[in-house]
């Protein structure tokens, strides 16, 4: 007799939440077993424990490490669930952005927040990773069609490459259809006006919000 929906459903969002990797592993494959649909199982389950899991971080009950194992939760059940998603779900365009730690910089941990928080909200995600040099930004915005691009970094010395970037947007004359948005330890909404950015956020879940602003989304 296999579980309920409800009870399955719980089971992911809660596997997710106490970081329970091999515990989502099997609740998805009994969730999928069952005949449940993947898609309610991805959004009800999956995505509803990270979203649980980043309101802890932001209350300050869980760190950065916490939410990044619970991600990893997050996407061992997604590599179950996803392979059973209807043709039309899985082939559904979803709003591209491209992500990386600005050239000279390798502090990425709050970048990979960002990352899953955006890849939660269904976003779909092209990370470029650290020490990214200026012109792959560009090169991955016009490649993917990015409809925005996040670039961060911890470092002061580093900061300039920002500016830069943008200045590379506008003479590859893709600036007008990407927004872009900046953050990280020295950075600040006044440095982003200053250097013509389209956005500053503080943490992930403010990055979230803020692209939704940005790009229309309710």
């Amino acid at each position: 007799m296999s579980a309920s929906k409800e009870a399955l459903l719980k089971r992911l969002s809660d596997g997710v939440v106490n970081m329970e990797e091999e515990d989502v592993i099997e609740a998805c494959n009994e969730y999928i077993t069952a005949g449940y649909p993947a898609f309610d199982g991805i959004m009800e389950g999956l995505v509803d424990g990270m979203n649980r899991a980043s309101q802890l971080y932001e209350e300050e009950e869980y760190f950065v490490t916490d939410v990044l194992l619970c991600s990893d939760a997050m996407y061992e059940g997604l590599a179950v669930l996803r392979p059973h998603l209807p043709a039309e779900e899985a082939e559904k365009e979803k709003i591209k952005g491209v992500i990386g730690v600005v050239e000279g910089d390798t502090h990425d941990i709050g970048k990979n927040l960002v990352k899953i928080m955006l890849e939660t909200a269904g976003f779909e995600m092209f990370d470029l990773g650290r020490d990214v040099p200026l012109q792959r930004f560009v090169d991955m915005a016009k490649e993917v069609n990015a409809s925005f691009v996040c670039m961060s970094t911890l470092m002061t010395t580093t900061m300039s490459g920002m500016g830069k970037v943008i200045e590379m947007l506008k003479e590859a004359e893709v600036r007008e259809q990407v927004k872009v948005l900046i953050g990280g330890g020295p950075i600040s909404k006044k440095y982003a006006d200053t250097i013509g950015a389209d956005g500053y956020a503080p943490n992930a879940v403010e990055a979230v919000k803020l692209v939704k602003n940005l790009l229309d989304i309710a």
